[in-house]
């Protein structure tokens, strides 16, 4: 790995996670780490360009067909791919199905860059993902695998005890709050070789006083009511959350957003 190396470009390939949800913007929009880590990749590099093709709610096959080809085609320095965890939180997962769809990934992606970044994703504490945790380890190590075959960068959130924290994540539960991306994008920004901005992404937040019982059975309401039950109904229905949405940045073109 270099150190402090010069990438001239960045696509980042992916699902909400890497769309940027839930760091959401005063326009309406979202921004996430993927647009902080290309702000700081720019103020490095002149004439940076950046393209970002996540769509929230996007499986693996879905990241796989209309995003994979097209991320490999551009000739990005830096690919960014996490896709499979939307899989692994569905009834009905095919792992084998996911594993072999991540592999095909991979082996398009990384011959067309000079890195390629993957990652094994955040996990919030709290028992609504606890009963996926297995398939999420399946999948990680499907990912380490994969990226000691390919020469592929892997950043573990998974392991980080910050992002575990529930004050790091949004009121859906699923996605980070604006500091949990921030980190986010330390940790990427680690893993490619550039000097820490941040030494202690990875440290937890102070401790505080936990909330009283009723605060939260309050929020727990609050969040079936607007997140889980309508969530559920998604995947009942064969909905998604990015059903007809297009790509964030879906073209290579000059980033000239704010460095960060």
């Amino acid at each position: 790995m270099e150190t402090n190396p010069t990438y001239s470009s960045l696509v980042a390939v992916g699902d909400s996670f890497t769309e940027g949800m839930s760091d959401l913007l005063p326009d309406g929009s979202y921004r996430g780490w993927a647009d902080l880590l290309a702000g700081r990749m720019a103020a490095r590099a002149p004439d940076f360009r950046y393209a970002n093709l996540a769509v929230r709610g996007k499986l693996i096959g879905q990241i796989v067909e209309e995003q994979v080809d097209v991320a490999a085609a551009m000739g990005a320095d830096v690919i960014t791919l996490v896709g499979g965890l939307n899989d692994t939180l569905r009834p009905k997962c095919d792992m084998g199905r996911v594993r072999g769809l991540l592999e095909e990934a991979v082996e398009k992606l990384a011959p067309a860059c000079r890195q390629l970044v993957l990652m094994r994703s955040p996990g919030r504490q709290g028992p609504v993902l606890a009963r996926f945790r297995p398939r999420m380890e399946e999948l990680f190590t499907c990912v380490d695998e994969l990226a000691e075959r390919h020469g592929a960068v892997v950043v573990d959130l998974y392991g980080a005890p910050s992002l575990s924290d529930p004050r790091l994540w949004d009121v859906d539960r699923l996605h980070l709050s604006a500091e949990g991306h921030r980190r986010v994008a330390e940790a990427v920004w680690q893993g490619l070789g550039y000097d820490p901005e941040d030494t202690e992404w990875r440290t937890p937040m102070p401790a505080t006083a936990p909330p009283g019982w009723v605060t939260r059975r309050v929020t727990d309401a609050r969040f079936a009511r607007q997140h889980l039950l309508p969530w559920i109904g998604r995947r009942l229905t064969g909905r998604s959350s990015g059903d007809g949405l297009p790509a964030k940045r879906p073209e290579l073109l000059p980033y000239e957003g704010p460095a960060a």
